[in-house]
This record gives C-alpha cells, sequence and structure tokens, in this order.
C-alpha cells in the first residue's frame, strides 16, 4: 500500500471516530442534563424547593463521579469501546423510564441510576482518543468531541424546554430520552473498533497503583482541581438561571427561558477554537484567556438587565468550554503513563464539582439571590486563575507542541 493510501486510510479512521465521538458527547450530555430544563416544573409538580430539585442534575453528576474510576478500570481490562457501548445503550433505556416515575424520590433514585450508567463514556472517552489519535491531531479532536457534549447539553435542554409550555414535564423528559436513544444508535453503528488498546489487569492493587502516580503529579494536581471549581461554577450558572429568568424582574415563560439555553453554541464554537488555537498557541495562553472570559461574563450577568444577562451567561459559556476543552486534552499528553487512570481522575474531579457545587450554590441562591450565587462563582474562578499560574509557571511544556523537542511533545 502506498503512503497516499495509508495516509487516507488513517484520515478516514481518525474521522469514523471522532464522528462517532461526537455522538457520543451528544447522547451523554442530553441525557445528563436533560433535568436542569425541568427544574422550575418539577418544584412547581412535586412542591419541592429548589434546591431539592436541583438533586436531579446534581445526583445524576455525582453518581458519574463516583462511578468514573471502578469503569474506567474495567474499560482498561475488557476494552475502550465495549465499556463505552454498553453505558450509552443502558443510559438510554434507563432515560427512557424516567418519564414514567410516579414521585420526585423516584425520579431522583432514577436519575442517580442514570449517573452511574452514563458513566462508561466520558471515563473512556480522553482514553480511547489519546490511544486512537496522534498527538498533533488530539486537540482539533477533543475538541470535536467536547463540541458534541455542547450541542447535547443544549438539546437536553432545548426539547423539554420547548415543550413545557403544551406538555407536562414527563412527556417533555419522553422527547428527550428519545432524541438521546436515536443518538446512541447512532454513535454504536459508527465507533470504530480500537486499535491503539492495550489490555492491563484491573485488580484493586493495580487500579489504586494507578491512581497513585497522576495524584503524586503536581501539574495533574491542578488539572483536577481547575476541572472542580470551574464545572461547579458553570453548572451552578445553569442550575438557577431558570429560576431567575421565570421571577422578577424578567417573569419569562419557560419557553421563552429555555431560548437562553441556545447559548451553548458559544460552547460548541469555542471548544472546536480552543481546542485548535492550543495546538498553535500554547495551552496555558488559551486556558488563561478563557478562565478571564468565564470571570468577566460572569460579572455581566449580575445587573437585571436582559442584553447584560444573556451577553455574560454566552461569555460564561464559551470560557468554559474553551477551557475544559485545552485542560482535558493537557491530561492526556500530560500523563505520559497510563492516561485512562489520570482521565478517570480528570472527569471524577469535574463531575464531583457539578454535583456538589452545582447543589450546594441552591443555598447560597436562596439566600441571597443570584448576587451570592454569582459571589460563589467568582471565587471559583479566582481560584482556577491561581491553578492556571501555576500551570504555566510550573510546567516545563505549557508551550505550544510545536516548540518542543522531537520526542517531547505533549504537556
Amino acid at each position: 500500500m502506498t503512503t497516499t493510501a495509508v495516509s487516507a486510510t488513517e484520515t478516514s479512521h481518525e474521522r469514523r471516530i471522532t464522528t462517532a465521538l461526537f455522538a457520543a458527547g451528544l447522547t451523554t450530555f442530553a441525557s445528563m442534563y436533560s433535568a436542569q430544563a425541568l427544574l422550575p416544573s418539577l418544584s412547581s409538580a412535586f412542591g419541592a424547593t429548589p434546591a431539592r430539585a436541583a438533586l436531579a442534575v446534581s445526583l445524576t453528576t455525582g453518581f458519574l463521579a463516583l462511578a468514573i474510576v471502578p469503569v474506567s478500570a474495567l474499560s482498561s481490562r475488557i476494552g475502550r469501546t465495549r465499556v463505552m457501548i454498553g453505558s450509552a445503550v443502558t443510559s438510554a433505556v434507563i432515560g427512557l423510564l424516567l418519564p414514567f416515575s410516579p414521585s420526585l424520590d423516584v425520579l431522583l433514585a432514577g436519575r442517580a441510576l442514570q449517573g452511574v450508567a452514563l458513566a462508561g463514556v466520558p471515563a473512556v472517552a480522553m482514553a480511547y482518543l489519546s490511544e486512537e489519535i496522534g498527538t498533533e491531531g488530539l486537540g482539533a479532536a477533543m475538541g470535536v468531541y467536547v463540541a458534541g457534549t455542547t450541542i447535547g447539553g443544549l438539546a437536553g435542554r432545548l426539547i423539554p424546554a420547548f415543550t413545557l409550555d403544551l406538555v407536562s414535564w414527563r412527556s417533555a423528559e419522553a422527547a428527550v430520552s428519545v432524541a438521546a436513544a436515536a443518538c446512541t444508535i447512532w454513535f454504536v453503528r459508527g465507533l470504530p473498533p480500537s486499535r491503539g488498546f492495550v489490555a492491563r489487569p484491573a485488580g484493586i492493587r493495580t487500579v489504586l497503583g494507578d491512581l497513585g502516580t497522576p495524584l503524586r503529579h503536581p501539574g495533574l494536581l491542578a488539572l483536577f482541581g481547575l476541572a472542580f471549581v470551574l464545572m461547579g461554577g458553570f453548572v451552578s450558572v445553569y442550575n438557577f438561571l431558570g429560576y431567575r429568568l421565570t421571577q422578577p424582574p424578567f417573569e419569562l415563560p419557560a419557553t421563552v427561558t429555555g431560548l437562553v439555553f441556545l447559548l451553548y453554541l458559544a460552547g460548541t464554537a469555542a471548544s472546536a477554537a480552543a481546542g485548535r488555537s492550543a495546538d498553535h498557541l500554547g495551552r496555558h495562553r488559551v486556558l488563561a484567556a478563557s478562565v478571564a472570559t468565564m470571570g468577566f461574563g460572569l460579572v455581566l450577568t449580575i445587573p437585571n438587565h436582559m442584553f447584560t444577562v444573556i451577553l455574560g451567561v454566552l461569555l460564561c459559556t464559551a470560557g468554559f468550554f474553551g477551557a475544559h476543552t485545552v485542560a482535558s486534552a493537557w491530561v492526556g499528553t500530560m500523563a505520559a503513563e497510563n492516561r485512562g487512570a489520570a482521565s478517570s481522575l480528570y472527569l471524577f474531579s469535574y463531575y464531583l464539582g457539578s454535583a456538589i457545587i452545582g447543589g450546594a450554590a441552591g443555598f447560597a441562591y436562596a439566600e441571597c439571590g443570584w448576587i451570592g450565587l454569582a459571589g460563589c462563582v467568582a471565587a471559583l474562578i479566582a481560584l482556577a486563575a491561581v491553578l492556571v499560574y501555576t500551570l504555566a509557571t510550573r510546567s516545563p511544556r505549557a508551550t505550544k507542541p510545536s516548540q518542543l523537542p522531537a520526542g517531547r511533545q505533549g504537556a
């Protein structure tokens, strides 16, 4: 086979991978955050406080976080694609059953179970991409995957939001569950088998040993902390934005409020752009710019003016997804050995931040309104800025890959 033919085959294989992982991002995040647009409706239907209703999101991400490490270890033993496919299919089936929940407690239990089922895709996707795609194209490929998660998050919020004025929360949840199931079929049919995967033992001693290595790496610890604080702050904004916009002085109907989730498209564009920019400009520069953008956007959401709120949330969304794209790809290259363990710890921190901070922020919102919530998120962004500074000054490989000697590219 000629060099040109080999190159074309590799390009086709990588295109199949990125397309399938795009579909995986769609189904995973549509399922994960479908309840976010329903929170005011769940409060109304079950007489629940905002903090209790928010458990429909926090329990899913919390149990997903707890399942990340064991599922990642399982994938190291039985294969990445097998775990991702099993995870996506199981989650889709649970999602189709959720609209039949007779009470809020049953719904919350189902959402927690769905979180465990969902864990297989995000736990494995980063390691799968790192194994199957070369360093030069990893940032762009990760950008496509994260773009899929943003569109999935958008669809998971918009589909129920647009139907709430016409039907109950049950029908709205059913609509997004059917869409997620369709994306699952697309993902399962398009995912190519692993070619770079090498099976590893998955005993408890091996797993603990694998986790110990990244936990002793200062750069990876900074990235894990970054995932925790940024995801926690970001999901807090969206968890309680609906409550703010449906109450005075805005008092918007549910369908109009749902249009705010179109701002997730800013995350889609930012993910792809940040991935490409990091490959050329340097990860630390793009990461710092993304965090700064998120902080500036948060400030703009404070005044009770619709234009500044919308612009602020747009910038928060773009900044967050830009930072997540760069940080997640950086984990894959910084962890020279056992990328699966490093990726699973990053995602554990990411979803744990969503669960803990995203739920706890409800108390700040209940006590002090939006200004209280914004103050909490601002403190998290300030901590993120410190972590980015640490990465930029202490990581010898923060420069762009093209500036590194052969054999030392990555970070």
